[in-house]
């Protein structure tokens, strides 16, 4: 049987494995708590709409805010949540 085709790519510094096509809101979850950001009380949010109108899960992907649930996981992607100390 044929492996199914996975791309690597770094969240928050740390190498994350997931099947090709997974978006990046999706594969938050590959990795509890999957949180996105932090609310400006602190709270920690997630993705919630995954079509992009709510905005839960913008995040920073390769040094530019974008929505996560809006981008495809791709070989080295650096997703940055800001949840790591």
């Amino acid at each position: 049987m044929k492996a199914k085709p996975s791309v690597e790519f770094l969240l928050d510094g740390r190498p994350l494995r997931v099947p090709a096509g997974t978006s990046v809101a999706a594969a938050l979850a590959f990795r509890p708590p999957g949180h996105s950001r932090l609310s400006v009380g602190g709270e920690a949010r997630s993705p919630f709409c995954g079509m992009g109108i709510c905005h839960e899960c913008r995040l920073t992907i390769d040094g530019q805010r974008r929505l996560a649930c809006q981008t495809l996981c791709s070989e080295g992607l650096r997703v940055e949540t800001g949840l790591q100390p």
